[in-house]
């Protein structure tokens, strides 16, 4: 089966008509995306767009020998004219299936949100999923005997969560070929576009791209481990979670802790709960060496400041005699004890830790202290992650892939 993705945008199409922001300001040429619309085989159109007909002629299709014309989601605005000779646009209604002249069938999967989704078996027997925009399944347990798809198409930027319940369910699995479509100007084109689909295991493509389903292609390695460093309110921890929020389960490790009477540090960490998914597991604890040693869900530890606070506490590490005496030893034992486990580890680990010491000189011993063992900490364990991030102002910058 053979797919052509004449367009790859939203409904608005990239760049947006009138919008002043910078991913639109940059979204030219190359980096222009019509309106998402999938020619299958040159026989079925999923989503009538403006230009289809010019959209097929540079990709070197013609839309002649469609036979069936399906909408995923309601059309905003005037609309849209049908090219001559195509047979009009229709929706097949929930759970129902079409057969199509040309040997493919079509279902309907309900979605959680206005708009169909199109699972497509096309004659050779390949299986694709197109979702519409900010669209996810509204159902996917009930798939027993049923293989993965060997491709999805999904808004996976606007929706993460619903390549969570495809995997979850079994529907998307290590082979399945995951392209992001729907993209929108929430996310700047290039490098930064191709790099937050890449953390959800999903590739992007031009539009024009004319892809063979069911084909080999060898699928990117997502880092086992990876750590993200940034200052203070930098989008460090958002950036951590982004690189997780498409996986079904996750164990969310916070260091911090429960301060009572502290009202500022309660509305943090809430702030923080309510942004993440709800199918994540909060754990508070600083004994990380037994969650990386256990089997299970992907880990995500924030923050290791927050850990080497504890950590120096334990020890009585800010007191300088103690630390002479001895604190100096233990906290090395347990930094030693943390990076062993980091190696160790074989289930997938996001970390979190502030970037300190780029140029201002705390005025304590124990706070030079504090600045120097973290800068250690984080130098040693960013030599046992294969992927390391630097958040600076909301921007990433790939330290180490």
């Amino acid at each position: 089966m053979e797919l052509t993705l004449l367009g790859t945008g939203t409904p608005e199409g990239l760049p947006r008509p009138g919008c002043p922001c910078a991913a639109c300001a940059v979204s030219v040429g190359p980096r222009s995306r019509a309106a998402t619309a999938l020619l299958v085989d040159g026989a079925l159109l999923l989503d009538l767009t403006p230009g289809a007909v010019l959209a097929g002629a540079r990709a070197g299709h013609s839309l002649a020998g469609v036979r069936q014309v399906l909408l995923t989601h309601p059309h905003d605005g005037p609309a849209v004219e049908l090219p001559p000779g195509l047979p009009a646009a229709g929706r097949v209604p929930d759970g129902q299936e079409l057969a199509v002249i040309s040997g493919h069938r079509v279902r309907a999967v309900p979605m959680d949100a206005p708009g169909t989704g199109y699972e497509v078996t096309g004659p050779d027997g390949g299986r694709l999923l197109y979702l519409p925009p900010g669209g996810a399944p509204a159902g996917t347990a009930d798939r027993a005997g049923l293989r993965p798809y060997d491709m999805v198409l999904a808004d996976v930027l606007g929706r993460p969560e619903a390549l969570a319940r495809l995997r979850a369910s079994g529907a998307v699995g290590p082979a399945t070929d995951v392209i992001a479509v729907h993209l929108d100007h929430d996310v700047t084109p290039g490098r930064e576009l191709a790099r937050r689909c890449a953390t959800a295991g999903a590739r992007v493509v031009p539009d024009g791209t004319t892809v063979v389903v069911g084909e080999y292609r060898a699928t990117a390695d997502l880092p086992r481990r990876t750590l993200v460093l940034g200052g203070a309110r930098s989008g460090k921890s958002v950036e951590a979670e982004r690189r997780l929020e498409s996986f079904p389960e996750v164990v969310y490790v916070a260091t911090g802790g429960t301060r009572d009477g502290d009202a500022e540090w309660a509305q943090r960490v809430g702030l923080h709960r309510e942004r993440r998914p709800g199918s994540w597991r909060t754990v508070e604890t600083c004994d990380l060496a037994p969650l990386l040693a256990a089997d299970g869900p992907p880990l995500l530890i924030d923050c290791l400041a927050l850990w080497l606070t504890d950590a120096m506490d334990r020890a009585g590490a800010w007191d300088d005699s103690v630390w002479a005496k001895g604190g100096r030893h233990q906290l090395a034992e347990r930094t030693a004890e943390l990076v062993a486990a980091v190696r160790a580890t074989r289930r997938p680990v996001v970390l979190v830790s502030n970037e300190v010491g780029s140029g201002v000189v705390p005025a304590t011993a124990s706070g030079r202290r504090f600045r120097d063992e973290l800068g250690r900490l984080n130098a040693r364990v960013a030599g046992e992650c294969e992927h390391v991030l630097l958040v600076v102002a909301g921007q990433v910058t790939v330290l180490k892939d």
